[in-house]
């Protein structure tokens, strides 16, 4: 609970709720899919497909993605996954892989119209770090855009924005090729447990 707004995994009988937020007309219409697929599979899911997707995908561990409440109704959504479990980052040349570390990754947020500036992004951010440490996630990833002062659309935000991120305590690790609304693009990490001395995260 934060600022009165509850986050919570976003669990199969949660499924109206989830539907009322990323089913939204006019909200990118991609179901939460986009980087779940290939490109091609993702462009193969046809009608209805991304939708029956998704409501498949909220019986998985762990869920697609986390929802808000504020006074019990739905506000908002973030999308997280395994980053190995993300067909779209694992073929990605704008968004690399720095190293073998295993780790989730964050790759968007959606708040409901009206709902804007109410920390309810910040909420989720939040809530996705408290449920990936308790799920045993040692990194978290996201991939958030750097406005270098400039005022972005609205759209241009769902990767979530690099000052929300740092706040949150992830540092940035590189810019990568992938740009919003003509903005970089950070991959930035927190670490949620020590890392593997084995492992080179340098990157």
């Amino acid at each position: 609970m934060t600022g009165g707004i509850s986050v919570v995994p976003a669990t199969p009988e949660r499924w109206p709720d989830v539907a009322a937020i990323v089913g939204q007309p006019g909200v990118w219409g991609c179901w939460c899919q986009y980087y779940r697929w290939s490109s091609g599979d993702f462009g193969r899911l046809g009608p209805g497909g991304g939708q029956a997707a998704l409501r498949s995908q909220l019986a998985d561990d762990p869920p697609p993605g986390l929802l808000a409440y504020l006074e019990g109704e739905p506000v908002g959504w973030c999308g997280l996954g395994v980053r190995s479990r993300l067909e779209r980052l694992v073929r990605s040349r704008t968004i690399p892989q720095v190293d073998d570390r295993p780790v989730w990754s964050i790759v968007c947020f959606i708040v409901r119209p009206g709902m804007r500036r109410r920390g309810i992004a910040r909420a989720l951010l939040d809530g996705a770090v408290a449920y990936a440490r308790a799920a045993g996630a040692t990194c978290l990833e996201g991939y958030p855009v750097d406005p270098e002062g400039a005022r972005l659309q609205t759209a241009a935000m769902y990767v979530g924005t690099t000052s929300m991120f740092e706040a949150a305590g992830f540092h940035r690790v590189l810019m990568t090729a992938a740009r919003s609304d003509h903005r970089p693009r950070w991959l930035m990490r927190l670490h949620l447990a020590p890392p593997d001395p084995a492992v080179d995260t340098s990157g």
